[in-house]
């Protein structure tokens, strides 16, 4: 279920999933731009609370990070510190 946030007027607004917004059906672990969005600034997976997916997306989606990082196409962490 998505969460409530209050917009204006005091009115509650529905967060709309974020791959359903962006027209993407296809989570491939080569689209590096697309997963960058569920990663933190630190290199963590976001969770499903914070992105708004479903848990199959979610799955998709950690799933797709993971193989991207095993592949060198994300780091595993950020290298600020």
């Amino acid at each position: 279920m998505a969460r409530r946030g209050v917009g204006p007027a005091g009115r509650t607004e529905v967060r709309q999933n974020p791959l359903v917004r962006d027209g993407v059906t296809v989570i491939d672990y080569k689209d590096t731009a697309l997963l960058r969005k569920f990663i933190s600034d630190r290199g963590k997976i976001r969770s499903r609370r914070v992105t708004g997916l479903t848990v199959q997306q979610q799955k998709q989606v950690s799933r797709a990070i993971k193989n991207a990082r095993e592949m060198a196409l994300l780091p595993y962490h950020s290298s600020q510190r």
